[in-house]
């Protein structure tokens, strides 16, 4: 028996989407939508906007505007490079140590950026061991990366780190060999520590299947170091990639330190080793991030989970004391929400990505933040790591219309839920902050894409 809603949080949806959910056999009660233009105090649309619904990855609207607030557009994570020993200018006679205060994007080429930066400073040869130092994040209440969606070694469900480097992904391209019949594997990055059991079987037929045919496991589910991929994969195939996680976050660092440190003509014999930085030492180089502002274009457009987890944890670490933790880091984005007047009290947050079951928010919420975002002094760098509709992100190929910018927006997508929000620019000239949220069975599966677009075809066509 459905709960009687109150009419004022009701509306009579356009005609075109309630046609649209008919013919899906949608419940209107399974939809929440808020249309208000941004110089407006009444809504042009509004349909249980009040209702708390998972929003999927739209929670990161939220995530992100809060931290370029509180942090600024041009906050930086430092990565802290020690000697620990004597240098003569070229040689380190003991070990070196990193330690990491959760750069969120410390990929292989700024990695490798950091590490000409230590040559140029004349060290050639380590001497002793690589240690690590990610002390500044505690992710000890971090449930299993699996815990998700049974998925362990996808590279969205990598736990947060104050040291992740390169979002602990290994790049898994599997090709024909044209000299012998086998299907060759071949890793970006290449790491030593990492092993590879290729039992893979070359087999006639057409090309396709889940994955290709590729099953990935690990021989070792606690260190990671050995993968093990068996399946049967189509010489039909031109060629086929995963990404997947597979080593933990040290072992990782190590395999990848020591590939790039090769790369760029050091050496290194040593082994790896968990450490923390010395006390009242200063040191030999600090390596800084890309700026918020920026760092935030790659979390919106296109999606990134692991790094908006690292956002949390830096937020629970500057406001909170370190080292940072989720629920310091939500307790930060709820503090700040409601210090700005905004009610919070549709929000759940399991970890500030949507990458959750539980997680809630209101289309209300999502409008209330983005109205808020859109007056900001911070605005054109919160737009600007929005998707552009139909031209990059996630909504690349959706929204076309001769490449004319005619949105910024997030999207969200998990099974049976599909979402969207952001800034609908009209044919008027007038520009609208929406949400559109859809709660029902198989909503990922087209039915939301369908509603989303059809709400931004009625907002782009109001007089």
């Amino acid at each position: 028996m459905l709960l009687a809603i109150p009419a004022l949080a009701r509306a009579d949806l356009p005609p075109e989407i309630e046609r649209m959910l008919a013919a899906h056999k949608i419940p209107p009660t399974d939809v929440s939508v808020l249309v208000e233009e941004v110089d407006a105090r009444e809504p042009a649309l509004s349909h249980l906007a009040a209702e708390p619904r998972s929003p999927a990855s739209v929670m990161k609207t939220i995530t992100t505007w809060s931290a370029l607030e509180i942090l600024g557009p041009a906050y930086t994570w430092p990565t802290e490079v020690y000697f620990l020993g004597d240098f003569d200018g070229r040689k380190l006679d003991g070990s070196l140590l990193l330690k990491g205060y959760g750069d969120p994007y410390l990929v292989e080429e700024e990695l490798w950026k950091m590490l000409r930066a230590l040559r140029r400073s004349g060290l050639e040869e380590i001497g002793g061991d690589l240690v690590l130092d990610d002390s500044f994040f505690d992710p000890s209440d971090e449930p299993e990366p699996g815990a998700f969606d049974g998925q362990p070694y996808r590279t969205y469900n990598v736990v947060p780190s104050a040291l992740m480097m390169n979002f602990k992904a290994v790049t898994f391209q599997f090709l024909v060999d044209p000299a012998r019949p086998r299907v060759r594997v071949v890793t970006d990055p290449v790491l030593d520590n990492l092993k590879i059991r290729n039992s893979l079987e070359l087999v006639d037929g057409a090309c396709g299947g889940y994955n290709n045919g590729v099953e990935f496991s690990h021989a070792n589910a606690d260190t990671l170091a050995e993968v093990v991929l068996d399946g049967k994969f189509s010489r039909r195939c031109a060629g086929y990639t995963m990404n997947r996680t597979a080593l933990q976050h040290d072992t990782y660092d190590f395999g990848l330190f020591r590939a790039l440190w090769r790369e760029v003509g050091g050496k290194f014999d040593g082994k790896l080793r968990k450490g923390t930085a010395p006390d009242g030492e200063q040191p030999a180089l600090v390596w800084r991030s890309h700026p918020l502002g920026e760092v935030i274009r790659s979390i919106n457009k296109n999606s990134n989970n692991v790094m908006t987890r690292d956002l949390v944890y830096t937020l629970g670490a500057e406001l909170g004391a370190a080292p940072g933790t989720r629920e310091k880091g939500l307790a930060a984005i709820r503090l700040f929400l409601a210090q700005r007047g905004i009610d919070v009290s549709s929000l759940s947050m399991q970890n500030g990505a949507g990458l959750s079951r539980d997680e809630r928010a209101s289309a209300q919420l999502l409008v209330d933040v983005l109205r808020a975002a859109y007056r900001s002094p911070f605005a054109p760098e919160f737009l600007a790591s929005l998707s552009l509709g139909g031209i990059d992100g996630t909504t690349r190929g959706r929204f076309h219309r001769d490449n004319e910018v005619l949105m910024h927006v997030k999207t969200g997508r998990l099974d049976h839920v599909s979402a969207l929000a952001g800034y609908v620019h009209a044919d008027s000239g007038k520009t609208y902050v929406l949400a559109v949220i859809m709660n029902s069975e198989d909503a990922h599966r087209g039915p939301g894409q369908e509603l989303e677009e059809a709400v931004v075809r009625w907002v782009q066509a109001r007089p």
